[in-house]
């Protein structure tokens, strides 16, 4: 059954999801609420992506858009999910920032972060932004 809190739509991003999963080297998935930053949906071993800090030390400052820790659901979700929730959701409206400010008529569309152990893809949607995060593959 498809997550209420999904809405409109949730059957096509319920079948991305299940595609994703089944990728090679995907460890997480991650779906955030694009007005409040809340976490819709996760899978995978979310948890081990990141090591609890203190949310509130651990953040930068917020820009636009700011992540307010009410804003995580938090019935089911770890403090490490929630940190990268919030690390996520400032990222995103850094970048959006950047975006608006080189081009008021241009719009964000796709964040690749590429580490040594894995890659965050973010795809920011009207509605959503989904982070699917995987291993790095050895070069």
């Amino acid at each position: 059954m498809a997550d209420p809190g999904l809405g409109a739509g949730s059957d096509a991003l319920e079948e991305t999801l299940g595609r994703l999963s089944k990728k090679p080297g995907v460890k997480a998935t991650i779906v955030l609420d694009r007005a409040s930053g809340a976490i819709l949906k996760t899978s995978g071993q979310v948890g081990s992506i990141r090591k609890p800090k203190s949310l509130g030390s651990s953040l930068p400052a917020p820009t636009t858009g700011s992540f307010s820790e009410s804003a995580v659901s938090t019935s089911g979700q770890d403090q490490s999910t929630e940190e990268l929730a919030a690390l996520v959701w400032n990222f995103v409206g850094t970048a959006s920032s950047l975006v608006q400010e080189l081009d008021t008529e241009d719009e964000l569309k796709l964040l690749r972060l590429r580490t040594k152990k894995q890659e965050l893809v973010i795809v920011p949607d009207s509605k959503y932004l989904l982070i699917v995060v995987h291993d790095t593959p050895l070069a």
